[in-house]
């Protein structure tokens, strides 16, 4: 008799729940924009969102653990003069994401660790390049402040967000749109795929595809009959692929393997409502006192509620086979060096104590962007140099007003109540002198 073999992997058990009514986020109005980008990102410090704004773009930002119900008027980020197609948190960052809109720029902004006050409409520096609507937008994984993004003239440009310069553009690889755009592990080559539909594996730094001619897949998988375009998310750590269905209620994973037939089936998660966007948390963000390895954001219509994939274990230790050492915050590369032909693999860090985030330090653009090559066809926005520097100055006197004026106020407080308590000694001893 021939006996079934089991194939053996530690994430055959990878199981799906959605978060508790606790920690969830309500009331947030969801963009509606017909966009296939995710409308979601998120990082260990923030939450950010695309959502509905009139006469222009938007999106908010939460930090992590302010779950529950948002306030109607909570501060959007909002510089655009047109729809946020897509957003895109800096791996190195956590305090840095950006921001491209259908008014062909992308705006890169500075998030403080407390909560604004007023809406957030100034950038730290806009990136004016693309002659069309900007919906793509993606971070090299190594160099520091490296920033690609795809637009709807079929054009890719690559940028030096901490001066504000185009350092290289990808004019002629693609007939028709560009759909998606992803780095690889160490940021020497990028794939995309088109509306032609063609995968192509590009050079960036040489200006050539050096791979586009992928005859036999690997693997075929039928999905489903639905028409909803799907957000695919890769956990190089698990080599775990989850398939996001953009208006379907489910989220389907693979593991990835070296060996036929390379790609296995694990399992489903399903809900019932239909996901309009999802956020999908780096490794560092995760609870590994848990086993989580890997969490979702599902945007509904008016809510985003966290999807948690853990692997059950009965040990309380840590579990070093679900958490080898992963990519940290650390940049491995300047953007010089990178445009110049090094690559270097990303600067790992160990999760064994739980992932510890370093201060943030703010991002400063040292130039103008002098490299427009192509001049806008509407209404723009720009802020160079001087421009960040002067508005810096006034974010530091107005700051050190508040500070003086605080500590006027806390001496008058101190004042009053020494006031206060002498009156009261007083009126005592007047009480005792009547008695």
């Amino acid at each position: 008799m021939s006996r079934r073999v089991v194939r053996q992997s530690k994430f055959r058990h990878v199981f799906g729940q959605a978060g508790k009514a606790e920690q969830t986020y309500e009331d947030i109005r969801v963009s509606k924009v017909t966009w296939d980008s995710s409308f979601c990102a998120v990082n260990p410090k923030f939450l950010a969102i695309i959502v509905e704004a009139g006469g222009g773009g938007a999106f908010i930002v939460l930090p992590l653990a302010k779950t529950g119900r948002v306030d109607k008027n909570h501060p959007t980020v909002n510089g655009h003069t047109a729809p946020v197609l897509d957003i895109d948190w800096c791996p190195h960052n956590d305090s840095v994401i950006a921001s491209a809109s259908e008014d062909t720029t992308i705006m890169v902004w500075q998030i403080p660790d407390y909560t604004p006050v007023r809406n957030i409409t100034e950038p730290i520096v806009t990136l004016e390049g693309h002659s069309k609507r900007v919906g793509i937008l993606s971070w090299h994984p190594t160099a520091r402040n490296v920033l690609l993004s795809a637009g709807g003239d079929n054009v890719i440009i690559i940028w030096n967000v901490g001066t504000g310069e185009m350092l290289l553009s990808l004019d002629d690889m693609h007939p028709d749109v560009i759909h998606s755009v992803c780095w690889n592990a160490n940021g020497s080559l990028l794939s995309t795929t088109c509306k032609d539909k063609a995968l192509r594996v590009i050079d960036p730094r040489k200006g050539q595809v050096v791979a586009n001619n992928f005859e036999e897949p690997m693997a075929l998988q039928e999905m489903d009959t639905s028409n909803g375009v799907l957000l695919p998310f890769y956990d190089p750590d698990s080599s775990i692929v989850y398939l996001c269905g953009k208006g379907d209620s489910s989220i389907r994973y693979f593991e990835i393997t070296d060996e036929p037939p390379f790609v296995h089936y694990l399992n489903t998660f399903s809900s019932k409502e239909p996901q309009r966007g999802m956020g999908f948390m780096p490794k560092r963000g995760l609870d590994v006192s848990k086993c989580e390895i890997a969490r979702f954001y599902k945007l509904h219509e008016r809510k985003c509620e966290p999807i948690i994939m853990t692997v059950p274990r009965k040990s309380d230790l840590f579990q070093d086979d679900l958490y080898p050492d992963t990519p940290g915050p650390e940049p491995a590369l300047e953007a010089d060096e990178w445009l110049a032909g090094q690559d270097a693999d990303p600067v790992l860090i160990s999760l064994r104590d739980g992932y510890v985030p370093p201060k943030s330090r703010e991002l400063r653009v040292t130039k103008r962007n002098i490299l427009d090559v192509r001049p806008p066809t509407g209404p723009r926005r720009s802020q160079s140099a001087s421009d960040t520097s002067f508005s810096q100055q006034q974010q530091q006197q107005t700051l050190e007003t508040l500070l003086e004026e605080i500590k006027s106020l806390r001496e008058r407080v101190q004042a009053q109540e020494e006031r206060i308590t002498a009156l009261e000694n007083m009126l005592c001893e007047f009480v005792d002198g009547t008695d």
